[in-house]
């Protein structure tokens, strides 16, 4: 369903995207259908980061068609994280999701975020790493250690009682939106955590959820990538005390 003109969304959707012009279309037709079933008043907002395929194009083709969903550029490629940053700055619904292009996590299980932010959270998060979470396709064996080492450390030395920062699939309302990810520092794939850790020093509720997940295979994410976010780590903590919220 497409936004009123005059009417705030009720939702806004950010995907991060780098070279995805062969699962966008998918991806697109089915969170249109989910917006269309559900009868929600949403934007669709696409942040091309620099792709170098013809990712804009899809988008720009589809959106003719479809007035809810927007593209926004990058100039270059800039990481996941600069990428949702950029799509919050755009978004302007009451409630803000961003998802990977993968829909790894389905997209109706927004349902289960939109639930706690209508409660009084003001951050609500997918988790793998709660009992009643259903992985259907695990990862290869050795991203899925690395990503366990990883939220093992998040919760050590950054954010405790947090069982898993890196699902990419989280909500937030407005207010908490506007709060945390204008200052965000980390551009990669650690972003989550300085996000989620600007939240909690901010005094919001973080609602963890558990949720269904299926790996897809044709995962854009590199090992480098994974090793970046371990550095960046370290550095959070003392990045937003450099450039707080």
């Amino acid at each position: 369903m497409s936004p009123h003109p005059d009417k705030i969304p009720e939702l806004s959707i950010i995907i991060p995207a780098y070279n995805e012009a062969r699962r966008l279309p998918g991806t697109l037709d089915r969170i249109e259908r989910y917006l269309t079933d559900r009868r929600l008043n949403a934007e669709v907002i696409v942040v091309d980061d620099g792709s170098t395929d013809p990712t804009a194009d899809v988008v720009r083709r589809r959106a003719t068609a479809w007035p809810a969903l927007r593209l926004v550029s990058a100039p270059r490629n800039s990481g996941k994280g600069s990428a949702v940053q950029r799509g919050m700055a755009a978004a302007s619904g009451g409630y803000r999701l961003f998802t990977d292009a993968d829909l790894s996590v389905p997209i109706e299980e927004l349902d289960k975020l939109l639930g706690p932010l209508h409660n009084g959270a003001a951050v609500a998060i997918a988790s793998r790493g709660l009992r009643d979470s259903d992985v259907q396709l695990h990862q290869p064996w050795y991203r899925e250690t690395m990503g366990k080492a990883f939220n093992f450390l998040v919760r050590l030395f950054v954010l405790s009682g947090v069982h898993d920062t890196q699902c990419g699939f989280k909500a937030f309302t407005a207010e908490s939106a506007q709060r945390v990810f204008p200052p965000l520092q980390t551009p990669g794939f650690g972003f989550d955590v300085e996000v989620l850790y600007r939240a909690r020093q901010a005094g919001y509720k973080i609602a963890e959820v558990p949720t269904r997940w299926i790996n897809s295979p044709a995962t854009t994410v590199r090992t480098r990538q994974g090793l970046q976010a371990f550095l960046d780590l370290l550095v959070i903590p003392g990045r937003v005390r450099r450039h707080p919220s």
